[in-house]
C-alpha cells in the first residue's frame, strides 16, 4: 500500500510571496501593540477620563469596519496585490499624519490619524488572510493561516518594545514623585503646556518612522510578482456573493464569534495597564506584563498550529475558550498579583482563536471567500466599541480604577466581566463547529 504524502503547507513556488505577505501580519501586529498603551498615555497627557481615552481604540478599530467592504470590492475587481498596495499606502499616510496632529496638539486629529491608518490595516487584513489561504491546498489552509498569523505577535512584541523604550519611558507626564504621586497634575498651566508639547512629540516620532518604513515595504512588494489566485472578472457580483454567505449559518456564526473574540483580546491587552496601575505598578513597568502576555500568545500560536494536525479545530477552540473563561474569573475575583497573572494567562488561551475562527468560517466558500473575508475583518469593530464599554465601567465611581467596589472587587477587576462574556460566545461557536458543522 502506497503512502499518500500530505500536501505542503507552503510550496517552493510561492515561498517568496508567502514570506512577503506574512511580514504584513507583523506590520499590523506592530501597529496594534504600539497603540494599546496610548490609551493610558493620552489619558495622562491630555487629562482625559477613561471613556474619553478609550476612543483611541474606537478610532483604531473603527477603521476596520469602515473600509473592509471597499477593500473586498478592490480585491474582487482587481487583485490581491492591488489591495495590498492600497492598504500599505493608507497605512503609511495615517501614520505620517501624526506629525501635524502633534504640531496642532489636537486629540481629535490624533484619532483621525489612527482612523485612516486602520483603513490601510483593513485593506491588508481583508486581502492578506484569504491570499494566504489560497496559496496552496485547501486541506492545509488553516495550518497555513495559523503559521502566517504566528508572525503577528512578533510584530506586536516589537510594537511593545518601541512603546516601552521610546514612548512610555520618555513621557514626563508619567513621572512620579518620591511618594508615588503624579507630578504632572500639580504643575502650573504654563509648565503643563511645555510637558504636553514634549510628550506629544515623543508619541509622534515612532509613528512617523513607521510610516516611512511602510512606504518602503510598498515599493518592495510592487516589484515582486505575486501568484495569480484571483480572477480578473468574477462570474457573480459582490451583492450576489453577500446574499449567499448571509445564508451560511457557519459563516454568520464565525463573524459573530470573531466580533466577540477581538473585543475580548483588545480589552485584555488595553486594560492590563490599568489593572497593573491599580496594584501600584507604573505604565513603563506594566509593559513587562504585556510582554509576558504576548510571549505566551506567540508560543501558544505555534503550539496550536502544531496541535491542529492532530486535533479537531472546533474542539481546540472550545477547550481554549473554557480555559479563558476560568482565567477571566481569576482576573475578576483574585485581588493582587494573582489576578494580574490570570490576566496574562488569558493570552495563551487567545492564541488560536482569530485564525481558527477565520479558517472555519471561510471553509468551502470558494470565490465567495473574498467578500466573506471582508465581513470577518469588519468584525474587528468589536475592538472599537467594547473597550469603550469597559472604560465606562471604570468611570462608574470616577476616573480612578478603584473608586467603588462591584460584587466585592474593585471596578477595574469587575470590568473584565465583559471579556468573560465574549469568551462564552466563542466557546459556543467552538461547540457548534464540533457538534453541528463537524469541521475537522
Amino acid at each position: 500500500m502506497k503512502n499518500v504524502s500530505k500536501p505542503a503547507i507552503v510550496s517552493k513556488e510561492v515561498f517568496l510571496p508567502f514570506l512577503l505577505i506574512t511580514t504584513l501580519f507583523a506590520l499590523w501586529g506592530f501597529a496594534n501593540d504600539i497603540t494599546n498603551p496610548m490609551v493610558s498615555a493620552f489619558k495622562k497627557i491630555l487629562e482625559l477620563n477613561n471613556t474619553q481615552a478609550s476612543w483611541v481604540q474606537a478610532a483604531f478599530y473603527g477603521g476596520y469596519f469602515t473600509m473592509a467592504l471597499p477593500a473586498a470590492y478592490v480585491v474582487k475587481r482587481y487583485s490581491y496585490k492591488t489591495g495590498i498596495l492600497v492598504g500599505l499606502f493608507m497605512y503609511a499616510f495615517g501614520a505620517l499624519l501624526f506629525y501635524p496632529a502633534a504640531a496642532m496638539e489636537n486629540y481629535t486629529f490624533f484619532l483621525l490619524a489612527l482612523y485612516i491608518l486602520t483603513f490601510g490595516l483593513a485593506f491588508l487584513e481583508t486581502t492578506a488572510n484569504p491570499f494566504i489561504l489560497s496559496m496552496g491546498d485547501e486541506a492545509t489552509a488553516t495550518q497555513r493561516l495559523n503559521l502566517a498569523q504566528a508572525f503577528n505577535p512578533m510584530g506586536a512584541l516589537m510594537g511593545l518594545f518601541v512603546a516601552q523604550s521610546f514612548i512610555l519611558g520618555a513621557l514626563q507626564s508619567d513621572d512620579l514623585d518620591a511618594q508615588g504621586n503624579g507630578i504632572y497634575e500639580s504643575l502650573s498651566d504654563s509648565a503643563k503646556a511645555v510637558v504636553k508639547t514634549a510628550d506629544l512629540e515623543v508619541i509622534r516620532n515612532p509613528y512617523v518612522a513607521l510610516g516611512i518604513f511602510v512606504l518602503l515595504m510598498m515599493l518592495v512588494i510592487s516589484f515582486v510578482k505575486m501568484p495569480n489566485t484571483t480572477q480578473q472578472e468574477s462570474s457573480t457580483s459582490l451583492w450576489n456573493s453577500i446574499k449567499r454567505i448571509s445564508r451560511n449559518e457557519r459563516f454568520v456564526g464565525g463573524v459573530i464569534a470573531q466580533l466577540f473574540y477581538v473585543g475580548a483580546q483588545i480589552m485584555c491587552w488595553t486594560y492590563i495597564y490599568q489593572y497593573a496601575e491599580n496594584l501600584g505598578i507604573e505604565n513603563q513597568k506594566a509593559v513587562n506584563y504585556a510582554y509576558s502576555a504576548l510571549v505566551i500568545f506567540l508560543l501558544g500560536r505555534f503550539l496550536c498550529a502544531y496541535l491542529l494536525k492532530y486535533m479537531n479545530s472546533g474542539r481546540l477552540l472550545m477547550s481554549l475558550s473554557f480555559m479563558a473563561i476560568v482565567c477571566c474569573l481569576g482576573t475578576i475575583f483574585i485581588e493582587g498579583m494573582g489576578g494580574l497573572y490570570a490576566l496574562v494567562a488569558i493570552s495563551f488561551c487567545m492564541s488560536l482563536m482569530f485564525p481558527t475562527i477565520y479558517g472555519i468560517a471561510l471553509t468551502g466558500l470558494g470565490e465567495d471567500a473574498k467578500p466573506a473575508s471582508a465581513f470577518l475583518v469588519m468584525a474587528i469593530v468589536g475592538g472599537a466599541f467594547m473597550p469603550v464599554l469597559q472604560g465606562q465601567i471604570l468611570d462608574f465611581g470616577g476616573s480612578g480604577y478603584n473608586d467603588i467596589e462591584i460584587l466585592g472587587v474593585p471596578e477595574v477587576n469587575f470590568s473584565f466581566s465583559l471579556p468573560l462574556l465574549c469568551f462564552i460566545v466563542v466557546a459556543a461557536y467552538g461547540y457548534r463547529t464540533l457538534k453541528v458543522y463537524k469541521i475537522g
